[in-house]
């Protein structure tokens, strides 16, 4: 034991007094804070952005229909010729010009209308000017049947079922996917630190292996000692930079959030008018009520057992893939030739990603959500994603979780004997890329 603590402690220095290694750990949060202030920055920008479409109406119709909201405005044109009209939008600068020919009849207008832009139109600003178009050719021709223009109001008022427990607690519409988000962002943290820590953990042994280091090394350590202790070593340097990673980009978000702000205010503005419901005040009340109950459904989120199992899962994980790394870097003299074996690694984790998303979306306790839950090689992930549910009932089963844990274990000790076996012999092989045939061959010497 006191060899592998000796290695351990020998990786773990190696690796936290790196200069790239320092750099990185306190260039990181600084680089991911600032990036996202831009992204926040330039959406801000987007989002202030006014758009004015001029209008050209030669018909008796729509004249009242196009109202403008905080990012489009509207500009009528009267006693104009078209071409006239399009050339003082373009001298103008504006953003298009909305033509509705004259006609009789409201449907030939709506279909023979235009929207002429100087490039391609968005399509959010499209689909404004259709679903004005719809509204109105719907009401007419409701009217033509009868309907009145109350009546069409109470037939475009949405509807939204209520669902609950058994227990009466009211159900909240996606509120699994809100869950499966927050389960999947922690999954999303193990996935890139296999992938990157794990590379480095590929990296020193060959290093060490092209170095020739290796040869004196294994004269006085057995190759399973210092495997593990590459592992173990290389995790604990990981560990150490993703807690400072994590600490300082809250204290940056949190100066950043105090710094810039939320405007709240305009988040609400932005519900007082929602179409479908009745009333602004209403509306708002509504919001509010909603919002507090997300609010208290998330706080309901056991984030300690989220947590502590995030813990158990990110280890475990870490070292299943760690000792297939390993065993590549053993296996190979340069980088170049573990790209055949690294996409067979990353597959997983990707299926992981992707699949659990959609699996854990629809049906967190379906049979692919729990099936990946358990295999082990996306059981660090997918679980993660169905655990902001609980445990028990409503939630992930015991039996699942702890069945999860174990198959964990049992893989981790299995992959770990199998990369031995590669370990043993590759670290002192030179000059032959090895195939997986050979590796098959290798786990029998």
């Amino acid at each position: 034991m006191s060899k592998l603590a000796l290695i351990i402690k020998r990786e773990y220095l190696a690796k936290v007094r790196n200069k790239s290694f320092v750099v990185m750990t306190f260039l990181s949060p600084i680089l991911m804070v600032a990036m996202v202030a831009l992204i926040v920055y330039l959406a801000k920008v987007n989002d202030n952005e006014t758009r004015v479409i001029g209008i050209l109406n030669e018909s008796g119709y729509f004249s009242n229909d196009f109202q403008g909201t905080d990012h489009t405005s509207y500009v009528s044109f009267r006693n104009v010729e078209l071409e006239a009209a399009k050339d003082s939008i373009v001298k103008m600068g504006l953003y298009g010009l909305l033509y509705l020919p004259d006609h009789p009849d409201v449907e030939q207008v709506a279909e023979q209308a235009v929207f002429f832009t100087k490039d391609a139109p968005g399509s959010s600003v499209v689909s404004s000017l259709e679903s004005v178009f719809e509204n109105r050719l719907r009401m007419e021709r409701l009217q033509e049947l009868g309907v009145s223009a109350s009546d069409f109001k109470r037939l475009e008022l949405q509807f939204e079922i209520n669902t609950a427990t058994f227990s009466g607690e009211r159900n909240l519409k996606g509120i699994n996917e809100i869950k499966a988000f927050i389960g999947g962002g922690f999954g999303y943290l193990i996935m890139m630190f296999i992938i990157i820590y794990g590379g480095f953990v590929m990296r020193s042994v060959i290093e060490e292996k092209t170095s020739r280091i290796v040869e004196v090394i294994i004269s006085s350590v057995k190759p399973f000692q210092l495997m593990l202790g590459k592992i173990i070593g290389t995790s604990l340097a990981g560990i150490t930079q993703f807690i400072i990673w994590i600490i300082s980009a809250s204290l940056l978000l949190g100066i950043l959030t105090l710094i810039f702000g939320i405007d709240l205010a305009a988040l609400n503005a932005g519900t007082e008018n929602t179409p479908g419901l009745i009333g602004g005040a209403a509306s708002m009340a509504n919001s509010d009520t909603t919002m507090q109950l997300y609010a208290n459904e998330l706080l309901r989120i056991p984030w300690v057992l989220l947590i502590t199992f995030f813990m158990i899962y990110f280890i475990l994980g870490y070292l299943i893939y760690s000792s297939i790394y390993a065993a590549i870097g053993a296996a190979v003299d340069n980088e170049t030739d573990t790209q055949q074996f690294i996409f067979p690694i990353i597959m997983p984790l990707m299926l992981a990603i992707y699949v659990g998303f959609f699996s854990v979306f629809n049906n967190p306790h379906g049979p692919i959500a729990v099936g990946f839950s358990l295999f082990p090689l996306t059981s660090p992930i997918v679980m993660l994603m169905r655990l902001p549910g609980g445990i028990g009932e409503g939630g992930v089963p015991l039996w699942e979780l702890l069945v999860s844990i174990a198959l964990l274990i049992v893989t981790f000790i299995g992959i770990v004997w199998v990369a031995a076996k590669i370990y043993r012999v590759g670290i002192l092989m030179y000059g032959k890329k090895p195939s997986y045939k050979e590796l098959f061959k290798w786990l029998k010497y």
